[in-house]
This record gives C-alpha cells, sequence and structure tokens, in this order.
C-alpha cells in the first residue's frame, strides 16, 4: 500500500486539529510535521512542503497565500494544495472543493493541483441553491435570503475562549454590514446573479450549523409546490454518500448538532402549500462538512484514498 505524505500548515488551530485527528488513525497517510518553535519560520516550511506530497492550509488568508508562493517557488511548483482559507475560493486556477457542486465537480477536484475548501456557511446555501437555480426553478437574479446559525467554534480563538469562559451572550447576530466574507464564494458557485442578504448568527454551543432560506413560491417560474423542490434537490445529490435529502414527513423542528462529528449534510425543504411558501434548510458540522471533515473528503480525492465514513468521522 502506498503512503502519501501530508503537510497540515497550521495544525494548531482547529481546523488543523481535527484534520490531524482524522489523518492520524490512517495508515495510507504519514504526516509531516513540523517543530511548534519553527511553525512560522519559512524554511521550515519550504522543508515540509518540499517532503509532502499534498499540503493542507489551515492558516489565515494571507499565511495561506504566502505558503502558496513557497509551494510555488519548489521545484515542480512543489506539492498539491488544499487551502480551508478563504483566500483562494474564488480565485482563478483553483478548483472549488465541493465535490457534489456538479456532474464533473468531483473529477476536478482528483485531477487538481490547488483545491480551496469550500466555507461551512456556503456549503448549505450552495447546495441548497446551486441545484433550483440549474433546473430552472430559482431564476439567478431572484432576491434571495440566506439565515444561518452556528456553534461559536467557527468563530476563532477569541470567540471560543469568550463562550466558553462564560462573557459572551447566548446569540447574537453579526455581519450585519452585509459583507460576509463568505458572499464571494456563494455568489461564485450558487448560480445567482443578484447577492443574496446574507445573516450569518452564533449560538451558545460548540459545533453545529443550520442554513436556512424562505422562498414565496408564487414569484418563481411556474410556481413550483414544495415538492418539486425537493424532487430537484434529490435528482442532483442521488447516490451522494455525503449529502442527503430528507423529507420532512410534518417535522416542524430543527436542531442544529445532530450531525455532529460527521462529515453528513442533510438537506430539507419545508413546505405550507395552503400559503405557497417554503423554507429550504441545510444541516451540518461546521467542523465535519464545513471544514475538516470536507478536507479530509477532498484530500482523498486528490490522493485516490478512501472516503470511508470510518475515515472521515471525527
Amino acid at each position: 500500500m502506498a503512503v502519501r505524505k501530508v503537510f497540515i500548515d497550521g495544525e494548531a488551530g482547529t481546523t488543523g486539529l481535527l484534520i490531524r485527528e482524522r489523518l492520524e488513525g490512517r495508515r495510507d497517510i504519514s504526516l509531516v510535521t513540523i517543530a511548534p518553535e519553527r511553525r512560522k519560520d519559512p524554511a521550515a516550511r519550504a522543508e515540509a512542503l518540499a517532503a509532502a506530497d499534498l499540503a493542507v492550509l489551515c492558516l489565515p488568508d494571507d499565511a495561506a497565500r504566502e505558503a502558496v508562493a513557497i509551494a510555488d517557488a519548489l521545484p515542480g511548483g512543489g506539492p498539491r494544495i488544499l487551502d480551508a482559507s478563504t483566500a483562494h475560493r474564488v480565485a482563478p486556477g483553483w478548483v472549488y472543493g465541493f465535490p457534489e457542486l456538479s456532474s464533473d465537480q468531483e473529477q476536478a477536484v482528483r485531477s487538481a493541483r490547488r483545491v480551496s475548501n469550500p466555507g461551512c456557511y456556503p456549503t448549505g446555501a450552495i447546495a441548497l441553491l446551486r441545484p433550483l437555480v440549474d433546473a430552472g426553478l430559482l431564476p439567478p437574479d431572484h432576491p434571495v435570503t440566506i439565515n444561518a446559525v452556528s456553534g461559536y467554534s467557527g468563530g476563532g480563538k477569541a470567540m471560543i475562549s469568550a463562550y466558553e469562559g462564560g462573557t459572551a451572550p447566548a446569540f447574537e447576530l453579526y455581519a450585519l454590514g452585509l459583507e460576509h466574507k463568505h458572499l464571494p464564494e456563494i455568489v461564485a458557485y450558487s448560480g445567482l446573479a443578484r447577492p443574496p442578504i446574507f445573516v450569518p448568527s452564533v449560538g451558545n454551543f460548540r459545533q453545529g450549523m443550520l442554513v436556512s432560506i424562505p422562498l414565496h413560491l408564487d414569484l418563481l417560474p411556474g410556481a413550483p409546490k414544495p415538492a418539486d423542490l425537493e424532487a430537484a434537490l434529490a435528482a442532483r445529490y442521488a447516490g451522494k454518500t455525503w449529502v442527503r435529502v430528507v423529507p420532512t414527513a410534518g417535522q416542524a423542528r430543527l436542531e442544529p448538532e445532530a450531525l455532529n462529528g460527521t462529515n453528513v449534510l442533510e438537506l430539507r425543504v419545508f413546505g405550507n402549500e395552503a400559503r405557497r411558501q417554503a423554507v429550504l434548510v441545510a444541516r451540518l458540522d461546521n467542523l465535519g462538512k464545513g471544514a475538516s471533515g470536507a478536507a479530509v473528503q477532498n484530500l482523498a480525492l486528490m490522493l485516490g484514498l478512501s472516503e470511508s465514513e470510518a475515515a472521515l468521522a471525527a
């Protein structure tokens, strides 16, 4: 069995630590590491990049760009790179790491040298919107609102410390300037031509996420029924391991933590036919399919390795 060498640049952060946990038990991967005191040393990073078959960047955007520049200067352009930052998600020459995006996206990830790992909120939003736009059920210029709530683990060290230290509020809206950093990739890969209004929020729970999109059905082409929207989603994701369309079957509540520790993304269409309204909902672990789980899924595709639940679960 061939063993592939993987370097996690930024392994001390939340995403990097969870990727490392998912990889440590695999016999088909060997981790390239740097001594803690040398993690910011460009020479040490260049050595690690040169030794790796693939590098995962779990860094701030500027540091991720720096790592790519170091790799580009190595013989042969250095290792293949999977970037978990926002630095390259809409950059030319980078493949977007949502394999379920379209029929040819998985193969694009498999063959790419540079892959950008999606953001957590965009994973849910794009998964809901893109199939409906492609099916002609949702016009690209339709005014869309995306509401979402995440566990505090996606907010970085300061937010995690505030919540775990008991100084943060129970719930809060944020990014109310309507310029969230995830908007460019949502627009780029959802098929929308009009930027949506995106209202994220954070709750007092560590991880888990709900992304919801309300729709007035009588404003959509052909006045579709909720079942039509569900059918379009089901057709897109038929046979996909990690994205599942779940019938609502009279369900009236949904909590965000049920998929924690997995790489699963669940999609639902809640509808009221009498009122001609629907709400699309995605549920995922913001640290799973929304970050580390997706990274390991993409890494496995890029290196031709197993994508089993055991391999991707926390």
